[in-house]
């Protein structure tokens, strides 16, 4: 089960004026589940964007760099589930531009104004005539207020749907920041494995909020892992319709734009910690924090070298503290000149080595104590410089395997 998640409320899920959603069931993968969602955008909406870094990049992901490429002013989002569209070559390709034709159609704009995103199996056709004949029930069910379905329709081996909303004041107008994602195995940073979808009614430039995004990102989907597997699809989207009429918001050091950027940063942080919280057969959430290293970069290689290790997390899984699996982890994290004796690490409050070693003061009880709770801090204190970054991860369950055993069944 997720690790204190709870599915959104409807009621918390505020709607972002100038977006409107539509959810339909198109049967791509279960009959009568709602697994295809379609958003309108006003006309004059910005759209920022960032996506995987996996070669093997699915279709949709091709498709949409290509639509922003051009320059074009985004009029709709097509979202399906159930079926990635990659590894599947020139032909899938070309089924996704059926789709943003087929969608361009129903909105009122060109194709290259869609962009599509998929997310399900790879390595099998795109069943486009079930998502064209699905779509006008998507834009019959038009909505602002759509948040909350379209959470559940974007989801596949998550739990918990993931959506999450922000209201802030800029100047004498209050901005809305709502964002949904999916996302619960295959979750590796650069970036993490996962749509997200992230709507502001804020007035922003296009070099604002593409710098807003980048931030965002760095600071959240690409602070989480669940196995160190990095998707095909990995797609994030910051659109700002600036519907609420405030004055553009066009430099990166105004406090205007300081506001902002917290408030995307901190619905982008609680959908990160939601999927890893979701994370598949996750049983406990894991916060691995690294202080004191020379730059964030090596910070982030022993944090993520601790959050991948099969063997931390599996003793994570049993409450096992064989703590000995961090301190391996360190030390192959690829610090050629660190000084181990210098390193602390802490399990929650509990001091468990320092001089290269076990604490004098560690009892292995104190240890299961906190090893026993669904949510736990690993620290580590490099002690050789100022810097310092966060990760999040989970744990690694029986039905971990299970789940991704039987995930075509």
């Amino acid at each position: 089960m997720p690790v204190n998640l709870r599915s959104p409320d409807p009621v918390d899920l505020l709607p972002v004026p100038g977006l409107r959603l539509g959810v339909a069931s198109a049967g791509i993968k279960k009959v009568g589940r709602r697994d295809l969602t379609l958003i309108e955008l006003a006309e004059g909406s910005r759209v920022a964007a960032v996506f995987t870094q996996n070669r093997f990049c699915a279709a949709p992901v091709t498709v949409c760099k290509d639509h922003l490429k051009q320059g074009a002013n985004i009029r709709a989002l097509l979202i399906n589930t159930g079926n990635a569209n990659a590894g599947t070559g020139a032909d899938g390709l070309a089924r996704a531009r059926l789709c943003c034709e087929a969608a361009a159609g129903l909105v009122g704009c060109a194709p290259a104004q869609v962009l599509p995103f998929s997310t399900g199996v790879i390595l099998e056709p795109l069943p486009v005539e079930k998502i064209l004949a699905a779509l006008p029930s998507a834009q019959a069910d038009f909505a602002e207020s759509n948040w909350h379905a379209a959470a559940h329709a974007i989801m596949t081996t998550d739990i918990v749907a993931k959506a999450v909303s922000r209201q802030v004041e800029l100047g004498d107008r209050r901005i809305t920041v709502t964002g949904m994602a999916k996302g619960s195995g295959m979750i590796h940073p650069d970036m993490a494995t996962m749509l997200a979808f992230v709507g502001t009614d804020a007035a922003v430039s296009q070099p604002v909020l593409a710098a807003i995004l980048k931030q965002a990102v760095d600071k959240s989907f690409n602070r989480i892992t669940v196995d160190g597997d990095t998707s095909t699809n990995d797609s994030c989207l910051l659109v700002a319709t600036g519907a609420a009429g405030n004055p553009l918001v066009e430099e990166l050091q105004s406090a205007a734009c300081q506001t902002l950027q917290e408030a995307v940063l901190g619905v982008m942080t609680e959908l990160a910690q939601a999927i890893v919280r979701d994370g598949e057969g996750a049983t406990k959430f894991i916060t691995v924090q690294v202080r004191g290293g020379r730059t964030e970069m090596e910070c982030t290689r022993v944090a993520y070298a601790i959050a991948h290790s099969p063997l931390v997390k599996t003793a994570f899984f049993a409450s096992d503290p064989n703590l000995g699996r961090i301190l391996a982890a360190i030390g192959y994290a690829g610090i050629a000149d660190l000084d181990v004796e210098q390193i602390r690490v802490f399990l929650g409050d509990v001091l468990v080595a320092e001089h290269g070693g076990r604490a004098a003061g560690y009892d292995e009880a104190d240890g299961a104590r906190v090893m026993k709770e669904a949510e736990i801090t690993i620290t580590v204190e490099l002690q050789r410089g100022p810097a310092e970054t966060v990760v999040w991860t989970c744990d690694f369950s029986y039905d971990y395997v299970k789940i991704n055993a039987e995930y075509r069944t």
